[in-house]
């Protein structure tokens, strides 16, 4: 919208006669250099004319002569360079002569070779490695994106994509792919052989023993202020007729046994207790897989929770919020979903930016995704260039070109008659000078 807004139109615009004012710029333009080229020849014909007629009067100068040969070889170059200008795009003087109206008869291969050419010289896998390395994207789009404002307008554009997504889904189908997609596919398997796979690969890499210390560690630290309740319950359930001192003895030493006790499990990684837990574990893990009783147990569990109505209504209650909070912050630059979209990118852009691995690897993704495309994909690329030229009427095509590329073709035109005349006056003073 932008490059419409400044009034700039590009070359495939231009070309497909999207902008009759420029055209009848162009048209106009190419008459003129015609007529500057044209006026070469007529220049160079009358000179030619005047120095044969001055030639053939008595007394005349020698200087005649070289006038008269490098008009002459002008004319000759003026006149087989409008052949050749020509000729590209129609036949000369309407003379059906061979190889002439060139585009016109060769419209179709010349698109081909033109696809064939943009494929090996600028879709070759080397090619655009080169040109993608040489650009640094990933360092560039670091530095844009790390600052602040860039993310916002991320933040902004990401939103808006995301709302019209939310706004274009049905709430219905929505639900019946999360419903479909998520919940059912942990509802079908069994849950007790691969919970065991898992919980014995963690338990292969000790990684019970973190657990087992948390909670060797919370067990002291609750015995440390669990006088009281302690103190309570042996209270409670001693016989009435034993003396106080009594129950607060027993509960002191139960007590201070139980302190002691935890302490030496969250000192001792050997303590017996640790060991009975990763037994425990290690059974447990081997019955999820294979004990028919346990994994009959699990997924009685597994069935005992997606029968509960937030199982059960998972799929369209995920979905409700999920569109309320893109609906609600897409709108708003200082909204959460906003906010945070935008940190998400700086981060981005920051990791980018300062880290060199990061951005080779980047690099690297780029390039090999650009070299499969190119790879896979060069001739269908091409393809659109040699499609769209076949489909150009053959007429219409040359004139568009010579409207585009003409006035230039003139100077060609123009240096045969400039390069001729001087090709000719060479030619002659080297004659006058041997013979």
């Amino acid at each position: 919208m932008a490059h419409r807004a400044s009034g700039r139109t590009s070359f495939a615009e231009s070309f497909a006669g999207a902008d009759p004012q420029a055209d009848a710029q162009r048209r106009v333009a190419l008459r003129r250099m015609k007529a500057v080229a044209l006026s070469f020849l007529i220049g160079a014909t009358g000179l030619f004319l005047a120095c044969r007629w001055a030639q053939a009067q008595p007394g005349v100068g020698a200087w005649v002569g070289y006038v008269g040969a490098a008009a002459e070889a002008g004319m000759v170059g003026a006149l087989a360079d409008w052949f050749a200008v020509t000729a590209l795009f129609r036949h000369p003087l309407g003379i059906p002569i061979p190889h002439t109206a060139i585009i016109k008869r060769k419209k179709d291969q010349l698109g081909e070779g033109l696809g064939t050419f943009v494929r090996e010289n600028f879709l070759s896998p080397e090619v655009v490695e080169t040109k993608l390395r040489d650009a640094q994207v990933s360092g560039r789009l670091g530095k844009w994106l790390s600052e602040a404002a860039h993310a916002e307008r991320v933040a902004g554009e990401t939103a808006t994509v995301l709302r019209v997504l939310v706004e274009l889904l049905r709430d219905e189908d929505v639900q019946q792919v999360i419903d479909r997609m998520i919940v059912r596919r942990i509802a079908e398997p069994q849950w007790g052989p691969p919970v065991g796979r898992v919980l014995a690969t963690l338990l292969a890499e000790n990684r019970q023993e973190a657990l087992i210390q948390l909670l060797a560690d919370r067990a002291f630290q609750w015995s440390l202020n669990a006088g009281e309740v302690i103190q309570r319950v042996v209270e409670r359930d001693s016989p009435t007729w034993s003396p106080r001192f009594i129950d607060h003895l027993v509960g002191d030493r139960i007590h201070r046994e139980l302190m002691d006790f935890t302490d030496k499990v969250r000192r001792n990684p050997d303590h017996e207790l640790r060991r009975s837990a990763t037994r425990f574990l290690f059974e447990f893990a081997d019955d999820l897989q294979h004990d028919p009783d346990t994994i009959a147990r699990a997924d009685a569990i597994k069935e005992q929770l997606m029968a509960r109505d937030e199982i059960a209504n998972a799929a369209a209650t995920a979905w409700k919020t999920l569109k309320r909070l893109v609906l609600e912050g897409v709108d708003d630059p200082s909204s959460a979903l906003r906010s945070r979209i935008a940190d998400t990118v700086v981060r981005i852009g920051e990791s980018l930016r300062d880290d060199a691995d990061l951005r080779d690897k980047v690099d690297n993704w780029l390039v090999r995704a650009a070299q499969h495309l190119v790879s896979q994909y060069g001739v269908e690329i091409t393809a659109i260039i040699t499609d769209t030229i076949e489909r150009w009427d053959a007429e219409e095509a040359s004139r568009r070109i010579e409207l585009h590329v003409g006035r230039d073709l003139q100077f060609i035109r123009i240096n045969g008659t400039v390069v001729g005349s001087l090709a000719g006056l060479v030619i002659y003073a080297v004659a006058q000078l041997l013979f």
